[in-house]
C-alpha cells in the first residue's frame, strides 16, 4: 500500500532531523517551520536537547515558535526539569522568543541561579521577558545575587538583564557597589556605567569599574 505524499514528507522530515550533516539537518528544520504541523512539536524539543550545531539550534527555536503557544509551552516547561543542561538553556530560550506570559512561574530562582552559565544566561533573558508588571524588582533583587559571577560573556548577560528592567535596578546597584566581594562591587559598578552611557561599551564600563574599585570608592560620587 502507497503511503499518501503527506505522510511520506513527514517521514522523511523527521529523518533529516536525524541525519548526521548539520546541512541536512538544517534543512529538515526550515522545512519542518516553513509548514508547522502539531505532529513534529514533540521531536524538535527532543532534538533541542542533544543537537550540537548552534545554527540547528537556532532554527529548532524558530521552527517552535512557529508552532502553537498553546502545544509547544507546556511542553518547553516541562523540559525546564531536565537533567540535561542544555535542554534547560534552549527551553527557556525558545520560551523567551515566544514570549507567552503564561510561563513566568515556570522561571524559578533555581533556574535564575543555575550552576551551568548557559542555562542561567537563558533564564535571564527569558525572565526579562516574561515578567509581569510589578514583580520586576523582586526580580532584579534575585539578579543581583549573581553580580561578579562567571567570566565577561556572562557578566554582560547579566548587566544587559538588569538594565533591561529599568529603574529598578538603582538602588540594588547602589547597595552592590559596597559589597565586600570585590567583583560584586566591579560587576555592579560596570552595569551602572553601562546604563549610563550604552555607547561605550561594557569593556569600556568594566575597566572603569576596575579603576573605581582600585581607588578604594564606590563610583557613586562621579
Amino acid at each position: 500500500m502507497t503511503m499518501p505524499e503527506e505522510d511520506t514528507n513527514t517521514s522523511r522530515a523527521l529523518q533529516g532531523l536525524e541525519n548526521s550533516s548539520s546541512s541536512v539537518r538544517l534543512q529538515a528544520v526550515l522545512a519542518v517551520g516553513t509548514a508547522p504541523d502539531p505532529r513534529f512539536v514533540d521531536k524538535l524539543i527532543e532534538r533541542c536537547a542533544i543537537e550540537p550545531d548552534f545554527y540547528v539550534r537556532d532554527m529548532l527555536t524558530w521552527a517552535l515558535t512557529r508552532h502553537s503557544s498553546s502545544l509547544t509551552v507546556p511542553k518547553l516547561i516541562d523540559e525546564l526539569r531536565s537533567e540535561r543542561a542544555q535542554a534547560r538553556s534552549q527551553a527557556l530560550h525558545t520560551l523567551s522568543k515566544i514570549g507567552d506570559r503564561r510561563a513566568w512561574p515556570a522561571i524559578t530562582r533555581a533556574l535564575l541561579t543555575d550552576a551551568d552559565d548557559e542555562v542561567a544566561r537563558s533564564a535571564w533573558r527569558a525572565a526579562v521577558v516574561l515578567v509581569p508588571e510589578g514583580e520586576d524588582p523582586e526580580l532584579a533583587g534575585v539578579l543581583a545575587t549573581q553580580l561578579g559571577r562567571g567570566e565577561r560573556e556572562t557578566q554582560l548577560s547579566l548587566s544587559r538583564a538588569l538594565i533591561a528592567l529599568g529603574e529598578v535596578i538603582t538602588p540594588i546597584l547602589r547597595a552592590a557597589m559596597t559589597d565586600p566581594d570585590p567583583r560584586v562591587r566591579q560587576h555592579a559598578i560596570a552595569t551602572e556605567r553601562l546604563s549610563r552611557n550604552p555607547e561605550a561599551g561594557f569593556e569600556f564600563a568594566v575597566e572603569e569599574a576596575k579603576r573605581i574599585v582600585a581607588l578604594g570608592t564606590t563610583g557613586q560620587e562621579e
